[in-house]
Formats: structure tokens, C-alpha cells, sequence
């Protein structure tokens, strides 16, 4: 499985998904839920993105706008100035694949034009223009179901089976953006882990990651320092890289092409040992 990456409309680049990939989270704000504040400045920023790159990282998602629990929203100047700047200088100066992690249309459309590959939006382009712009741009977007907003989605998230209502949800979004003119080849899926989930939720949705392949398209897993992992071993974020280890190993064992995730190098090694065992598995 390969996607196509255009930015900018001249720099063509091809990502390989028939192996799973790791995508670097950095949040470039001061109040996102693990590293928030860490690297909200260019040169803090960049720096993690080459250490990311070092240890493995295919991806970076670069995002400005905190979507955890109660986040409150922030304007699109300063979404802009903060992930602007850092897409330019990682495209002039890193060969890695670019993602915005955004809602807004005219982040989206700034940010390809500034280097970035591929759109992440947590609100799978529901947002206001965000359907006619991913549309427009002609790149690859990660759709991902979210339940009620940031503000309130963990209030009190209620399912009557959550995992074949997220499949019910993508399955309606990639009708939409396909009907909007967005090519079906270019969609990635998210069951969007902590976005309106309880803990058993959370865990049902890892344990049908298999089921999210039945469309035929790249599945996205992004479960890195999350609650689910904090609440199960009531650790805090500092505590909780052997459960991302462990829900990465599981996703990658169904399938999941790409990783989300703050541990880069650890998450590649963990690829690296199932890959291994997935190919002496296929001898059999």
C-alpha cells in the first residue's frame, strides 16, 4: 500500500505503508497534554524534529492547537504563527513526510503550501471549508471520529457498540470526502482513541483495530501516553511508555499502518521486532 505526496505542488513523494510507520507527534503549544510548553519555540521545535527523524519517525505531525480533554479553542493567528514557521524550516531542511494536525481550512491550505504532505484533522473535516479545502489541496487526509468536542467529550461518552458505530462514522466520512472530490486512494482512517471514549471503549477499539481494514485503506493508531493507559496502570504521562509500547505492539500486530506516537525510537524498535516475527510467521 503507497500513498502519494505532493507539496507544494512540486516535491512528489511516496509513502510505503506495506510495512507499519511511525509518526512523530510534535505539538508546537504550551498546554498540550504530554509536552506541551516543550517545544513551543523554532529552535526547541526543530530540534526534537531531527531527533525524531533520527530514531525513525516517516512522519511528523506538527500541531498548534491542543485537542486534549477541555482544551479551549485557539484563534487561526495564532495556529497559523506557531506551525507555520516550523513547517518551512522542517521542509527546507529534513527529508521526512510533513502532517498538520489541524481543523481549520485555511491552516490546512497555509500549511501544505508551506511544505506539510498530508492533513490530520481529529474533526474528520467537519469543520467549516475544511471538506472544499482538504478537496482542493488534492493531498492525503487522516479522518478520525471524535464523539461531542475537545471541550466536552469526556464528559460522559455513551456507545451502544462504540466500535461498530466509529466503523458506521468513517464509512459516512469517506462517502463525504470522496462525493467532495477527494480521491478514496487519499483517505486514512482513525477510530480516534480518547476522543469520547471510556477506558472499555478505548480498549474495545484496540482489540477491533482488524475490523478498520475492511475499506481497504490505511488505519492510523494513535494511543501514545494517552488516559487509557494512565488509568488502567494509574500512572502519570512520565510513566506510561511500556503501555504505549504494549497498545502499539497490538496495533501493529493487526495491521495498523501507521503509529502516532511522542517515543519515536522505541515505537521503531517495537516495528522492527514485529515485522521480524510477522515474517518468519508467513513460513509457517
Amino acid at each position: 500500500m503507497q500513498l502519494n505526496l505532493t507539496a507544494n505542488n512540486k516535491h512528489v513523494k511516496m509513502l510505503n505503508l506495506d510495512q507499519p510507520v511511525v509518526m512523530g507527534i510534535l505539538n508546537v503549544t504550551p498546554d498540550s497534554f504530554s509536552d506541551g510548553g516543550q517545544y513551543h519555540g523554532l529552535d526547541a521545535a526543530f530540534q526534537q524534529a531531527q531527533k525524531m527523524v533520527a530514531d525513525g519517525a516517516t512522519i511528523i505531525d506538527i500541531g498548534g492547537e491542543s485537542t486534549r480533554p477541555g482544551a479551549s479553542a485557539v484563534s487561526l493567528e495564532e495556529e497559523l504563527a506557531r506551525v507555520i514557521p516550523i513547517i518551512e524550516h522542517i521542509s527546507a531542511q529534513l527529508d521526512v513526510i510533513i502532517s498538520i494536525d489541524t481543523s481549520k481550512a485555511e491552516v490546512m491550505r497555509q500549511a501544505i503550501a508551506a511544505g506539510a504532505h498530508i492533513i490530520n484533522d481529529v474533526r474528520a473535516l467537519q469543520a467549516e471549508g475544511a471538506l472544499q479545502a482538504a478537496a482542493e489541496l488534492a493531498v492525503p487526509v487522516c479522518i478520525m471520529h471524535m464523539q461531542g468536542q475537545p471541550s466536552n467529550m469526556q464528559d460522559a461518552p455513551a456507545y451502544q457498540d462504540v466500535t461498530a458505530e466509529v466503523v458506521s462514522f468513517l464509512e459516512q466520512r469517506i462517502l463525504d470526502c470522496v462525493d467532495a472530490g477527494i480521491k478514496r486512494e487519499h483517505i486514512i482512517l482513525d477510530p480516534g482513541f480518547g476522543f469520547g471514549k471510556t477506558l472499555e471503549q478505548n480498549y474495545q477499539l484496540l482489540a477491533d483495530t482488524a475490523l478498520f481494514h475492511q475499506f481497504g485503506l490505511p488505519v492510523l493508531i494513535g494511543v501514545s501516553r494517552k488516559s487509557m493507559i494512565g488509568n488502567l496502570l494509574q500512572c502519570d504521562e512520565s510513566q506510561r511508555l511500556a503501555g504505549s509500547l504494549a497498545c502499539a505492539t497490538a496495533a501493529a500486530g493487526d495491521g495498523a499502518q501507521i503509529l502516532r506516537v511522542h517515543d519515536v525510537r522505541e515505537t521503531a524498535d517495537v516495528l522492527a521486532v514485529v515485522a521480524q516475527l510477522a515474517k518468519h510467521g508467513s513460513n509457517k
